[in-house]
């Protein structure tokens, strides 16, 4: 017999996240407070990429693409719906990054 109350997380649809060269090759050479903030950033992608205060949709040429602000530093990312998967583009100083 099963518990109506069972706890259903392991039914969420979470989304992974995979990370461009060029994104990975940038949090390999953070430092590890860095590194530990983009963790948590990644986290909570997984579990909602469109809906937090950090997160900005962007236009113009970027249309499409959304933006996570992790201090000074910007995650930039698109999704597939398809798929369910976050697709982090760039990881850039915020003035670099645009």
């Amino acid at each position: 017999m099963t518990n109506s109350n069972e706890n259903t997380d392991a039914n969420l649809d979470f989304y992974s996240v995979l990370l461009s060269f060029d994104a990975r090759d940038f949090f390999e050479e953070s430092d590890a407070p860095l590194q530990r903030k983009l963790d948590r950033c990644f986290e909570r992608l997984k579990v909602d990429p469109r809906s937090h205060p950090n997160i900005k949709s962007l236009k113009g040429d970027l249309a499409g693409y959304y933006r996570y602000r992790v201090g000074d530093y910007r995650v930039v990312y698109c999704i597939d719906e398809g798929t369910k998967q976050v697709i982090v583009t760039a990881i850039a100083h915020r003035s670099e990054v645009y």
